[in-house]
């Protein structure tokens, strides 16, 4: 079945004056309304997908296009004080509404913004990054032009993008335009990737005839897993674990981009196993469920969640990324033989057979089915657990400790907040923190 992504209202027509007839009672010429415009078609597809907010930063070659989408009512523009402000306003926004876009100038603004877009590439995240182009007549001219490096080349910020978007569509003439942006978007949608768009900045508000239809809405067919393949993963993974003794689950960063956060609780709740999270993955799980333990980070975990993990003789990771930083400096103390990685389109179980074409949501929802309630590890956890001490008051003119600072943002936290931990010292405390049902 085809999954609809946000369906339009088409009732209505679009313009009163397509095939109209004259007094004579004869056909006429169908018109070009000037509410045909490629500007009004890609507001209108922001719409669609849920962009509801666009994030900007004016420049000369995105004017035009800023009008048409100021026009628009279902669209709200977000001034931002510079572009990459703009470009982590969407990756944010991308993560909280499954879909975010910003609007940038050429070159000066694009080149700006890159940095973003490449986090939300890294992310899986699907950002729709839209620049205000060069005027399509300037094209081919060997003309050197104003916000650009001082070369006649206008290809250059297209191939800056092109390692860190999954798609990239140069809008410089109209008759092809539909075409590019609706496969840039859908592009984006299906990959979880941000895509590129640059569009001419004297083209958004010309009429043209590809445009006389409301957006057909897009029905994008959700990617499947291979059953057979399913199947056999499942059988395996559920002989290996239901012979151990005290597995454990471990959640990863990818859970969110294989929208698998809610199968793995169901494996959780129905497995009974210990339940940790990696760093980059806190908050995608949550804390409050009855077999968490905490943040398996190996030699920096939280209290006594790495003595459980590294000493199960089964895991299972969802959705792990092994980097030098959630290594600890590859520094974990796991081992290949004993481990279950389970990524958002395949499973690789221990040092024996891998299966593709498996989709981590079903995976994980197929082998709760199937798995033995074990509690054996959380148990031992809740054996060795020593609740955590409060931090000495601070006396009248002592310099604030760390960990008294992080006990007053612990009272801040609520389900509707969401936190934000920078690289150091932020990243560290904040795995300390547990966070309340709805703060992610």
């Amino acid at each position: 079945m085809d999954a609809k992504i946000g369906p339009l209202d088409v009732s209505k027509p679009p313009c009163s004056d397509v095939g109209s007839l004259p007094h004579n009672g004869t056909a006429s010429t169908p018109l070009i309304s000037s509410e045909w415009t490629l500007g009004r078609h890609l507001a209108r597809r922001l719409v669609e997908i849920g962009a509801t907010d666009v994030f900007s930063v004016p420049g000369d070659f995105n004017l035009t296009l800023l009008d048409h989408f100021i026009a628009e009512p279902g669209l709200t523009l977000v001034g931002c004080c510079n572009e990459l402000n703009a470009g982590y306003a969407a990756d944010g926004f991308a993560r909280s509404r499954g879909v975010g876009a910003c609007v940038v100038t050429f070159t000066v603004g694009g080149l700006s913004v890159i940095n973003a877009i490449a986090g939300a590439y890294s992310e899986n995240l699907p950002v729709i990054c839209i620049v205000g182009g060069p005027n399509s007549n300037d094209f081919g001219t060997n003309r050197i032009l104003h916000h650009t490096i001082g070369l006649p080349d206008f290809s250059q910020e297209m191939r800056c993008f092109q390692t860190v978007t999954c798609y990239q569509a140069v809008v410089n003439d109209l008759d092809h335009a539909h075409e590019q942006i609706d496969t840039a978007i859908s592009t984006a949608l299906k990959e979880s990737k941000p895509v590129y768009i640059s569009v001419s900045c004297n083209l958004p508000a010309i009429p043209h005839p590809t445009f006389s239809r409301e957006p057909v809405p897009f029905s994008i067919a959700p990617r499947l897993s291979n059953h057979m393949g399913l199947e056999a993963a499942v059988e395996v993974a559920a002989e290996f674990l239901n012979k151990a003794v005290k597995p454990v689950l471990v959640g990863g960063p990818k859970l969110r981009v294989a929208k698998a956060s809610g199968a793995f609780v169901e494996l959780a709740d129905a497995c009974g196993y210990a339940l940790a999270m990696m760093p980059s993955a806190k908050g995608l799980v949550p804390e409050h469920h009855p077999h968490f333990i905490g943040t398996y980070w190996g030699a920096v975990s939280t209290a006594f969640c790495a003595e459980i993990v590294e000493s199960a003789d089964a895991y299972l990771f969802a959705g792990p990324i092994f980097n030098d930083y959630s290594s600890v400096g590859y520094s974990l103390l796991l081992k290949k033989e004993k481990a279950i990685f389970v990524q958002p389109d395949r499973v690789v179980i221990a040092n024996g057979p891998a299966f593709g074409c498996v989709l981590m949501k079903d995976f994980l929802s197929a082998l709760a089915k199937r798995l033995k309630h074990n509690k054996t590890a959380y148990e031992n956890y809740h054996r060795i657990f020593v609740p955590e001490g409060h931090p000495l008051k601070c006396e009248p003119n002592e310099a604030l400790r760390v960990n008294v600072l992080f006990q007053h943002i612990q009272k801040m936290l609520s389900g509707d907040t969401a936190v934000i931990a920078e690289t150091g010292d932020s990243w560290f405390n904040c795995q300390k923190l547990k966070l309340p049902e709805g703060c992610g």
